[in-house]
């Protein structure tokens, strides 16, 4: 006779099931209570346990534990795909000795994500390839990990999207979603002269979040050049007015990386017909 099936938990008595094997119920259970990995694990790890003899605690215990890993680790890599990064890059790649201008320990004290509490922001600037978006990455990538809500963006993505919001007058909607994103980093600033509507909409962007969010900027352009980006001098004070108040700013002027690599293939091709 087959049991009637129902998941009505707040029922005093056990949860229903359909009728069936020890091993077909408890991976009914597994599924009712969303626990995917202790339902694909505790088989091997049952053999386990009696191989080395642990107690019927340190089993529960190891599975569960198994648990949360998996699902912090789904959760984190859920993250990094909402956050829309153009690849992933991490600290650890980044060598510091091919730029010894970028201050090693305050890049690494910024990984620990202090800077978000106080609403810093962290300015990356210097010619193409020297390793800005890399560090802004590695920067982001390690915000999702702590579960935070980071957004990386193109500066012409940015703009597109002001745009169109402005247009559709769901603008307000707009910057106020953004103003909720604990981590921005606005990537290739200066590539693109923005329209004095367009700076407006960045300002009010900018605006929005000073003092309550961290920014992260890359951008090819010093400073004093801003007014050429956003074809207003008093805009980009402004502008940059709010994103230093509060800012780690980085001058990068090494070599670019692109010319290591091409460089180093260059060396090696000479060095095979040598």
């Amino acid at each position: 006779m087959r049991t009637r099936n129902t998941t009505n938990l707040r029922n005093s008595g056990p949860v229903a099931l359909e009728n069936g094997s020890m091993k077909a119920n408890i991976e009914s259970y597994c599924k009712l209570l969303s626990l995917g990995s202790v339902m694909d694990n505790y088989e091997t790890a049952a053999m386990d346990a009696v191989k080395t003899k642990i107690s019927y605690q340190e089993y529960l215990y190891k599975l569960l534990q198994q648990q949360i890993i998996d699902r912090v680790d789904r959760s984190i890599n859920a993250r990094i795909k909402k956050a829309g990064f153009k690849y992933l890059a991490s600290l650890d790649e980044f060598d510091f000795s091919f730029q010894p201008q970028v201050d090693e320990k305050l890049i690494k004290e910024l990984a620990t994500l202090s800077f978000l509490e106080s609403a810093t922001n962290v300015l990356l600037i210097g010619a193409p390839g020297v390793g800005k978006t890399h560090l802004s990455i590695a920067l982001g990538l390690e915000a999702t990990k702590q579960r935070r809500r980071v957004k990386f963006i193109s500066a012409e993505d940015l703009t597109n999207e002001l745009i169109a919001a402005n247009k559709s007058n769901t603008i307000t909607n707009y910057l106020e979603t953004m103003s909720r994103i604990e981590l921005l980093i606005i990537d290739e600033i200066g590539y693109l002269e923005l329209s004095k509507e367009t700076s407006s909409l960045f300002f009010r962007l900018i605006s929005k979040r000073y003092e309550k969010a961290s920014t992260i900027v890359t951008s090819n352009k010093e400073f004093q050049e801003w007014g050429q980006i956003f074809g207003d001098d008093v805009i980009a004070t402004a502008i940059l007015d709010r994103l230093l108040h509060h800012s780690h700013p980085f001058l990068i002027n090494g070599p670019s990386w692109r010319m290591k690599d091409l460089m180093s293939k260059s060396k090696n091709k000479q060095n095979l017909k040598d």
